[in-house]
């Protein structure tokens, strides 16, 4: 008889175990859900409006926005809607409200050019939050974000400045303006870090996207000049083909487009938004939003390198690592002084460095070795 009781008391220690077991299972798999996090409110299911300048696969910015946003996505259980090509008007306007009447909590547009628009939604609905890619004005339900590219930009400029042969680099730009001057400032140092007699020819497009204007504003700048390596601050892809149809060396931008471009294609400066959106989405649930301007570097991930090619040199894979570990660690200043003008006139001291206010701005002087198209 007591062998008997000690069996079923075996038996049922054994069920009672396998029943904590298994109840310790399914809240692991609970808390740990697509759309959850420890000690978080749910994200699963909020409605997310976005609004894209251009189409999610230009293998460009917005491709950049929508690969991070479907991360976000996928990592916290969203409800997505992309509205894509959408023009910078009254239109806009439109497309906003109508996110918002269809139950979309945050509203994200991916460029500068909707910034009147954005603006005002913002006021108008203050329950609403906003991200805004490339903006300035912030509010309480409004913030701003972008990355310090140029960081990126200075290590391409390394790569470019072992890759020529010939010293002469074309960079391809839209305007004459803070964010794309300290990119090219970024590109030159970099340039004659390693190649101190090297030029870089700089031609304006006076456009962010127009491919065919950009088409031919690249080869404008490749004409009477030895350029062997071309790099562009561009939202068109051209500059990118004109290399390689002309069979010299291409660095992009916004994304790796490699295997595109195999002949010609080194490495690019490109955006990983994934973890950003993902953070301040979640931020928006949980009530830790906070409207403000974002300007992040190497360090967070949010700007990075792509891979090398296998058409870099070997100077490049060998000198490479040591100036990325260094930017990214945050011991190498990319506008740490001595810097010189056009002209050869220091701009900022030994042991000095240019402020971010200064960067993100203002900036409107070019650095030593770049030479603006206009002035030849």
């Amino acid at each position: 008889m007591k062998k008997v009781l000690d069996q079923d008391h075996y038996r049922k220690f054994t069920i009672t175990g396998l029943m904590v077991v298994l109840m310790v299972i399914l809240l692991i798999i609970w808390f740990n859900r697509p759309g959850e996090t420890s000690g978080s409110i749910s994200t699963a299911g909020t409605r997310v409006g976005v609004i894209l300048l251009g189409t999610r696969d230009d293998k460009c910015w917005n491709q950049s926005h929508f690969q991070g946003l479907e991360k976000a996505r996928k990592t916290l259980g969203l409800d997505v809607t992309y509205k894509e090509a959408v023009p910078p008007t009254e239109e806009s306007r439109k497309v906003i409200e109508g996110l918002i009447s269809a139950g979309n909590q945050i509203i994200i547009v991916d460029s500068s050019a909707y910034s009147q628009y954005v603006i005002e939604a913002s006021e108008r609905h203050p329950e609403v939050y906003f991200f805004h890619a490339a903006g300035f004005v912030t509010k309480d339900n409004l913030m701003t974000y972008f990355g310090k590219i140029y960081e990126m930009r200075y290590l391409t400029g390394i790569v470019a400045g072992l890759q020529t042969k010939t010293g002469q680099i074309g960079y391809v730009a839209p305007f004459s303006q803070p964010e794309v001057i300290r990119g090219i400032d970024a590109f030159t140092l970099g340039v004659r870090q390693v190649n101190p007699d090297a030029v870089v020819y700089v031609k304006w497009t006076g456009s962010w996207n127009n491919d065919s204007v950009t088409r031919q504003v690249t080869g404008d700048l490749l004409k009477g000049r030895d350029i062997d390596v071309l790099t562009m601050h561009s939202d068109s892809l051209m500059p990118l083909s004109v290399a390689e149809e002309e069979g010299i060396w291409s660095i992009g931008y916004n994304m790796d487009n490699a295997a595109s471009y195999p002949k010609s294609f080194l490495t690019a400066s490109v955006w990983n938004w994934g973890d950003f959106y993902t953070e301040q989405i979640r931020n928006c649930v949980n009530g830790k939003f906070m409207g403000k301007s974002y300007w992040e570097g190497a360090s967070t991930g949010m700007v990075d390198l792509a891979p090398l090619s296998k058409n870099v040199n070997r100077e490049v894979k060998k000198q490479l690592p040591f100036y990325k570990r260094a930017v990214t660690n945050g011991t190498l200043n990319v506008f740490y002084g001595p810097i010189y003008d056009q002209e050869g006139k220091e701009i900022v001291g030994k042991a000095e460095c240019v402020p971010d206010e200064v960067l993100l701005r203002t900036l409107d002087v070019f650095v030593e070795g770049v030479v603006i198209d206009e002035d030849q």
